[in-house]
């Protein structure tokens, strides 16, 4: 199903459903913008998960956030079948049935992956057979639904949006924690992934030499560390070689109060995970790591202003799952860092993207270790 331009016009309602991770929430940033453009005049409402759907909030072309469960949706809209429908157009990805019967229920007309019940893919205007996840980089599959529909691309950015209400918060709470307003620069690190997920965690001996070399350089350097209360035993180990620079938010904070942290830094480094997507959006300088299993190619910010993006060695479409990080030299990730700090022109943009840069053809999605 293609959309014509006069049927987007008219659309007053469009709901789009994407139930993920905050990464996953933020890569589709893309796709809704696309789709709010697409329909000029309707009001877009965004259902994610309960946990992470609020970094979606005050982003201007995103009337309403809520949130949605394979666990809940089967409660819900029934009342749109004795009578009218609310939405004009439904977006759904992902491979929960009951969202999608969810979003029939409430839609004319429903977008979503192809669904292995083949009567469920009957109800849907279109029937989008994406790609295997990690074959193109993640901000392409998400645009691949859209594009199947006739929507035009609207770049490649992500977008996150702190009010100034926020931003006031968190400056009165690390300047106050850091006695001062004026430490140049104050840099932010991400020191963990999941927790289980170690294996892509770059070896916290490596940020500590990373500060001491940052600190040997810009004496009055101060860190922010972010991440999860599992993560403080970590960054325990950071605070105790670099004493009275750390301050340290780890399990501290909602996600919105973080970005509003993040949103003060002079600079980020850290590792590939929800929080590192959350800070592309800012589109501030930043340095990430990516482990050779989830590469750059694949997640790395796009059309961002200033990033350099370090990967591992043996980063490729064939690389093994667990293979350490410690492979990433500190003196790489410093060069990166002294020319963000100095605010050096030199690029560094990760590996090509497999659906974004157009001589890359997709990865082998059904062989890489990671999903």
């Amino acid at each position: 199903m293609l959309i014509s331009a006069e049927d987007a016009n008219r659309a007053q309602r469009v709901l789009v459903i994407n139930v993920t991770r905050i990464g996953d929430t933020l890569l589709a940033t893309p796709a809704i913008r696309a789709i709010a453009a697409f329909f000029p005049n309707a009001d877009v409402t965004v259902l994610g998960s309960a946990k992470r759907v609020e970094v979606l909030e005050n982003i201007a072309y995103i009337s309403k956030v809520g949130s949605v469960s394979k666990h809940t949706a089967w409660m819900r809209g029934w009342k749109d079948r004795l009578t009218e429908t609310e939405y004009d157009y439904a977006f759904v990805w992902g491979q929960d049935a009951a969202l999608v019967e969810y979003a029939l229920r409430k839609a004319r007309h429903v977008i979503a992956e192809k669904q292995s019940d083949a009567a469920l893919n009957h109800g849907l205007a279109l029937a989008y057979a994406a790609p295997v996840q990690n074959s193109v980089h993640a901000v392409a599959w998400f645009l691949g639904m859209v594009q199947a529909a006739g929507i035009p691309l609207q770049g490649y950015g992500l977008d996150y949006t702190v009010t100034s209400a926020e931003r006031k918060f968190a400056a009165e709470r690390m300047f106050g924690a850091l006695g001062a307003s004026n430490h140049l620069p104050t840099v932010g690190f991400q020191v963990a992934s999941f927790h289980t997920k170690a294996w892509r965690d770059w070896p916290i001996q490596r940020f500590i030499d990373l500060g001491l070399r940052m600190v040997q350089n810009y004496p009055d350097v101060r860190f922010i560390c972010f991440g999860a209360p599992e993560d403080q035993a970590r960054i325990a180990e950071l605070e105790r070689t670099l004493r009275g620079r750390v301050l340290s938010f780890a399990g501290k904070t909602t996600l919105r109060e973080s970005a509003a942290l993040m949103s003060l830094l002079d600079l980020y480094v850290g590792i590939d995970t929800g929080p590192t997507h959350l800070y592309s959006a800012l589109k501030k300088p930043m340095v990430v790591l990516y482990h050779p299993s989830i590469p750059s190619a694949l997640y790395k910010p796009l059309e961002h202003p200033a990033l350099a993006a370090i990967d591992h060695p043996l980063a490729g479409p064939t690389c093994r799952d667990h293979l350490p990080m410690n492979e990433i030299g500190v003196e790489t990730v410093w060069r990166a860092v002294e020319r963000m700090l100095e605010k050096d022109s030199s690029e560094w943009p990760g590996m090509p993207s497999p659906g974004i840069d157009a001589d890359v053809a997709p990865w082998p999605g059904d062989a890489l270790p990671y999903k």
